[in-house]
């Protein structure tokens, strides 16, 4: 490891900086923002930062670099991470215009762009350390932002992911140790020397390290925690997290597979987190079918989206990569317009994660019912969405490096998906005048811009598919 730290090192992290600064520059200027304005003094702050360090980290596309001695690798792999993080917390901190106490709006700000630096630090993590000080920076931050809400369920969902996720990050740690004990070093590079094959010190550490992966992802039967989270959490914190935890550990798992495992042992290695992919794509969608709560329905489609990105990474395969991170960026905006349409209908009682206030919405307001029929659509995975592109992705590279049965899993899934979503659908467009629900409020033009955006893309994707080829996992 190279002991001379450059300013191309400090540059590496600038886009990372930038977010952590913004945070702090939010926190200041709630000291002295009328309160009358307060929130929104503290969103724009936030969007501008985080849209100062997309732009800073666009630039970095195509530039390999790996800095503080691979400790953080920048490329095009971990800018798309990087990107999908931004555009999260982009999606989610706008929803706070019409959602949650003003006077706790910019704390709730600063928290959500710190716990985003975590995510971000996961997507170009290149050695142990830096991965766990990313998981842990992008977890407590939202242990906090978890128990904002002022209702009992926050409180208990912050406790439950306190303690279930300690103990992942337990399982996780101990497996570092080994891999550490195996190897001799913390840096990935130095997992794939082809003596470390045999060695049963590297195959415990990383199947411990893959448990407290699968925890984070919410793959069965690691799953338990995330609908329950999900629906005591605020509904920004709750778009976020469905999106920022699983880019920021996808980006760690994918480079942990594709560039830190010696030859020949993946297949069997990673042989159970397959079957737990393939498990989870049904019991998620089989969870989602007695849901009652917006948030705990989108939780358990969280966790079959996850089980589809892993059947395009089973193969190993660069076009497998590629395909993984056009259906995460989909599922991106799917999520996001989901829950800036349940914004729309939401005041800090939030209204909008209860389906039944979805009752007869095509009569109160066509477009959100519209939106929302989309982003459900895609969710679903039918055309013409991006949802049904990436899954027809996803099958063709599961069939070609001869995971078949995991597509065969992905078709199961989405066949019983259809039934939880053509529910929703169906009560949008009832007739039901009677009907006790909320109304979108127009005076909420952040959520409305957020899901129109949301709309475009999801729609665009499908005909312009952006699957960028510099995006394979690198260690040095």
């Amino acid at each position: 490891m190279n002991p001379t730290v450059t300013n191309a090192d400090w540059y590496a992290l600038a886009p990372i900086a930038i977010v952590a600064i913004a945070a702090l520059v939010v926190l200041i200027a709630d000291l002295f923002a009328p309160k009358h304005v307060n929130r929104y003094v503290a969103i724009a702050l936030g969007v501008i930062g985080l849209a100062a360090a997309g732009i800073d980290c666009a630039a970095a596309y195509g530039h390999d670099y790996a800095a503080f001695g691979g400790a953080f690798i920048v490329g095009g792999f971990s800018v798309v991470f990087q990107e999908i993080v931004i555009v999260a917390a982009l999606g989610s901190i706008v929803l706070y215009g019409a959602i949650g106490n003003g006077e706790r709006i910019a704390g709730a700000v600063a928290l959500l762009l710190w716990s985003a630096c975590g995510a971000m630090l996961m997507a170009g993590a290149g050695n142990l350390m830096t991965i766990f000080l990313g998981l842990e920076l992008l977890s407590l931050a939202l242990y906090c932002l978890c128990g904002l809400a002022d209702r009992p369920t926050a409180r208990e969902s912050a406790f439950k992911y306190l303690i279930l996720s300690s103990v992942a990050s337990g399982f996780m740690l101990y497996g570092m140790a080994l891999l550490f004990g195996a190897s001799g070093s913390v840096a990935l590079a130095d997992f794939t020397a082809p003596a470390l094959a045999s060695n049963p010190l590297l195959w415990i550490g990383a199947g411990l390290f893959l448990v407290g992966i699968s925890f984070k992802l919410s793959l069965v039967p690691f799953h338990a925690w995330s609908p329950d989270v999900y629906e005591g959490a605020p509904l920004p914190v709750t778009a976020f997290m469905s999106v920022a935890t699983k880019a920021g550990t996808l980006a760690v798992f994918a480079r942990f597979i594709y560039a830190a495992l010696p030859a020949g042992i993946a297949p069997k290695l990673l042989l159970p987190i397959w079957i737990v992919a393939a498990i989870s794509m049904i019991a998620g969608n089989v969870g989602m079918l007695a849901q009652h709560d917006l948030k705990r329905l989108l939780a358990y489609s969280g966790i079959a989206q996850v089980g589809y990105i892993l059947a395009a990474l089973a193969g190993g395969t660069p076009l497998g990569m590629r395909y993984a991170i056009f259906y995460l960026a989909a599922y991106t905006f799917m999520n996001l317009g989901a829950f800036a349409v349940a914004a729309l209908l939401s005041d800090d009682g939030e209204q909008g994660s209860r389906l039944a206030n979805y009752r007869g919405l095509a009569q109160r307001s066509p477009v959100a019912a519209a939106m929302m029929t989309l982003f459900l659509l895609a969710l679903a995975g039918l055309p013409p969405t991006a949802g049904f592109l990436g899954k027809i992705l996803i099958l063709s590279t599961s069939v070609s490096t001869g995971y078949a049965w995991l597509g065969i899993a992905l078709i199961v899934g989405t066949a019983i998906s259809l039934y939880a979503y053509a529910k929703v659908i169906r009560a949008m467009y009832e007739r039901n005048e009677h009907a006790h629900a909320h109304d979108a409020h127009p005076s909420v033009p952040l959520a409305w811009v957020s899901a129109a955006i949301c709309v475009v893309v999801v729609i665009a994707l499908t005909f312009y598919p952006l699957t960028p080829s510099n995006v394979l996992p690198l260690v040095r």
